[in-house]
């Protein structure tokens, strides 16, 4: 679906990535998390006025227009037919939403809910209404359920608000102040990374052996507490060790790989103060803490070590 560049947007909004600095996997039971947007790459939607009735979504990375009255399955519509519910609407005008991202779908940086966020910002606002971010957040939850089963809401909840947030699973979610900025590299396996297989595969072995699993979620629930100090303490060094071991502790509940070992070896060995797999695993990115002067010599070392893509972001 073509835009004619002299028609301009009625509504416009983007959304950022994120990446988990400690908790995954561990937060779905209740355990402490940090995240954090990502800059670098983002989601944005752009609301255009049609002559006919009804909404339409032009997923450009997808190269598919989804009628959202018809396609009533589609994560789109849903979340677009949601929206509408909210706001009370029954009889949408015509528009279209032009929706497109730089995020690597399924690497752990929270496409999905970029992509939502942006959609049910952009939307909101052509048809008259301001959202909040715990509405937005709550909006796209919803939608997050049918990609990824049983999410902890992480996801959803970093993008929404786009700041680093302190997050427990159905508690009341705190802004993470940043004492002093760091700076963290996001590599990206190239391998497509399900977070709904690697919770389930979770669950399935938590079940099996529960008192062990707990032992490694409360090892993770530790290393958060720990994180948080030494971000809001002016330490960001700190957290080096503790990627480490919380690396360690992902191994051991099963949702590394050859992939995700090898970059994490490789950035180590670089100079990064630590490294770590990020979001769900077996696949998808791993993250290194770095300094302003180690940053080039550890993105050449993961780019050798197989990364399909390396990002820069500023955690501040």
């Amino acid at each position: 679906m073509r835009h004619d560049p002299l028609h301009q947007p009625i509504a416009t909004a983007a959304a950022p990535g994120k990446f988990i600095l400690h908790g995954e996997h561990a937060v779905v039971y209740g355990v402490p998390a940090i995240a954090c947007p990502v800059d670098g790459v983002q989601a944005t939607a752009q609301v255009f006025t049609k002559d006919t009735p009804g909404i339409v979504v032009d997923a450009v990375d997808l190269n598919a227009q989804i009628r959202t009255q018809t396609d009533l399955d589609h994560p789109l519509s849903l979340a677009t037919n949601n929206l509408l519910t909210h706001l009370g609407i029954s009889a949408p005008p015509g528009l279209t939403v032009k929706l497109q991202s730089t995020i690597p779908i399924a690497a752990g940086l929270g496409s999905g809910a970029a992509i939502t966020t942006a959609l049910i910002s952009a939307l909101a606002q052509a048809l008259g209404h301001q959202l909040d971010a715990a509405t937005i957040s709550n909006l796209v939850f919803e939608i997050e359920k049918l990609f990824h089963g049983t999410p902890s809401g992480i996801d959803n909840t970093v993008v929404a608000y786009a700041q680093p947030v302190w997050f427990i699973r159905d508690k009341e979610l705190t802004p993470l102040k940043t004492n002093i900025p760091f700076h963290i590299l996001i590599a990206d396996t190239g391998i497509a990374s399900e977070t709904v297989t690697a919770v389930a595969g979770v669950r399935q072995r938590f079940e099996a052996n529960p008192a062990q699993y707990q032992a490694y979620f409360d090892a993770i629930a530790d290393l958060s507490h720990k994180a948080k100090a030494s971000i809001e303490t002016g330490d960001p060094s700190a957290l080096g060790p503790l990627f480490n071991e919380n690396q360690r502790l992902l191994q051991q509940i099963g949702v590394s790989n050859a992939a995700l070992d090898a970059l994490v070896s490789a950035a180590t060995q670089a100079g990064a103060l630590g490294a770590k797999l990020s979001g769900g695993g077996l696949g998808g990115n791993m993250i290194a803490l770095v300094t302003q002067d180690t940053i080039d010599t550890v993105t050449t070392a993961l780019q050798q070590a197989g990364a399909t893509r390396v990002i820069h972001t500023y955690v501040q």
